[in-house]
C-alpha cells in the first residue's frame, strides 16, 4: 500500500485484511515498528480525533510526528492554482506542500470542501492538486468528498459489534444550522455497499446525496452482494435497522447557495434523532462520526443511551490508523 486515499482503491479483501492488522495491533502493539520515522500532518480545517489519533497512532508504533495548520502559527497557505497572490496567503501550496513532504516519510492532508461548486468538489480539486506535488505516502485524513479514514474505523466498529454484514444500514441526514460537506456521508455510504449490507439512504426532498456518490455505493453492493436504495419515509428506513448512522450535510438541491440551503433547512429542525424513531428498531445501534451537535442533530435521551456507539468508533479511529501507518511505513 504506498496511499491511503479512498477505502475504494482496495479490494474488499484488501479491506479485510487491513482490519484484521489493526485488530492485531490493537491487542498487540509492535512499539518499535515505525521508530526512526516521521509522519507530518497538515490541516486546512479543525480536527480533534484525526489529529490526535494519528499522532497516538504513530507514537505507539515508536515514531512521531509534526503538525501544521496553515495560518496558525505558520504561513498562510494559497491553494488556487493561477491567483495573484496580493491577500493574506504568503506562500502557495506549490512551495510549501513539497518542503513539508521532504521533511517527513509520509503526509497526510486535511482540506473541506469549498462547498461551492459541486462539480469541483466532487473532482476533489484542490486535494488532487496537492497531491500530485509530493512522491512521498499520502494519507487523506478528509477530503471534499472522502473520509477513508473514519470509513475504515466505522466498519471495524460494525464488526467489533457484531453487526451481520447483511444488515440494515440506515444512512440518515440530520438538522445542522449550516450546511456541511458531504464527505462523511459519501464514505459511510461506500463503506456499508463494500460491506455487502442492505444500505437505505433517509433523506428529506432537496438532500440527496449527488448521483456519482450513489452511483459508486451501488457498485460497491453489487460486487459484494449488498444493496443501495433513497427514501424520505423515516418508518419505511428504520423498520428493522441493525445501524442508523446520522449525518449531517448540505442541500444538494442548491450547491453553493446559502441563503436557499438555509431556507430549505428552515423547515427540517425535527430531523433531530430521537428515542421514538426506534419503535420498530428496539436493537438499532446509532453512529456518528463526531463532533455531533447535541439536540440538534441527535438528541441526549438517545446520544447517553446504550445505543449509542459513538465513542466505540472514536476510539477505533486509534487501531486502523496504527494499521495503515504500519502498511505505509513498515518495511
Amino acid at each position: 500500500m504506498k496511499h491511503f486515499l479512498d477505502l475504494g482503491d482496495l479490494s474488499r479483501d484488501e479491506v479485510l485484511s487491513l482490519l484484521e492488522l489493526a485488530r492485531r495491533l490493537e491487542k498487540q502493539p509492535e512499539p518499535r515498528a515505525l521508530a526512526g520515522k516521521l509522519l507530518g500532518l497538515v490541516f486546512f480545517n479543525p480536527s480533534l480525533r484525526t489529529l490526535a489519533s494519528f499522532q497516538a497512532a504513530m507514537a505507539r508504533l515508536g515514531g512521531n510526528s509534526f503538525v501544521i495548520h496553515p495560518g496558525h502559527g505558520s504561513w498562510h497557505l494559497e491553494t488556487r492554482p493561477g491567483v495573484v497572490m496580493d491577500g493574506a496567503a504568503a506562500e502557495h501550496v506549490r512551495e510549501g506542500i513539497p518542503a513539508l513532504a521532504a521533511y517527513c516519510d509520509a503526509l497526510g492532508i486535511r482540506i473541506f470542501a469549498e462547498g461551492r461548486n459541486l462539480a469541483s468538489d466532487l473532482a476533489e480539486t484542490a486535494f488532487n492538486a496537492m497531491a500530485s506535488l509530493i512522491d512521498k505516502p499520502l494519507v487523506n485524513l478528509e477530503s471534499a468528498v472522502n473520509h477513508p479514514c473514519q470509513a475504515l474505523a466505522d466498519w471495524k466498529t460494525l464488526d467489533d459489534l457484531a453487526v451481520p454484514r447483511t444488515g440494515r444500514f440506515v444512512l440518515s441526514w440530520a438538522w445542522h444550522p449550516r450546511a456541511l460537506p458531504l464527505a462523511v456521508p459519501a464514505a459511510a455510504l461506500h463503506m456499508a455497499a463494500l460491506r455487502g449490507m442492505e444500505v437505505i439512504v433517509l433523506r428529506p426532498e432537496g438532500f440527496a446525496l449527488p448521483p456519482a456518490i450513489m452511483e459508486r455505493a451501488r457498485r460497491a453492493a453489487a460486487a459484494s452482494g449488498g444493496s443501495v436504495r433513497e427514501t424520505t419515509e423515516r418508518a419505511d428506513a428504520l423498520r428493522g435497522a441493525d445501524v442508523l448512522y446520522v449525518k449531517e450535510w448540505g442541500a444538494t438541491a442548491c450547491y453553493g447557495d446559502a441563503a436557499a440551503d438555509a431556507q430549505l433547512r428552515s423547515a427540517l429542525t425535527g430531523w433531530c434523532v430521537r428515542g421514538d424513531w426506534f419503535a420498530a428498531a428496539a436493537d438499532c445501534r446509532v453512529m456518528h462520526c463526531l463532533p455531533v451537535r447535541r439536540n440538534t442533530a441527535i438528541a441526549d435521551e438517545v446520544l447517553d443511551s446504550a445505543r449509542s456507539v459513538v465513542q466505540r468508533e472514536a476510539y477505533n479511529r486509534l487501531p486502523v490508523q496504527m494499521a495503515v501507518l504500519h502498511q505505509l511505513l513498515r518495511s
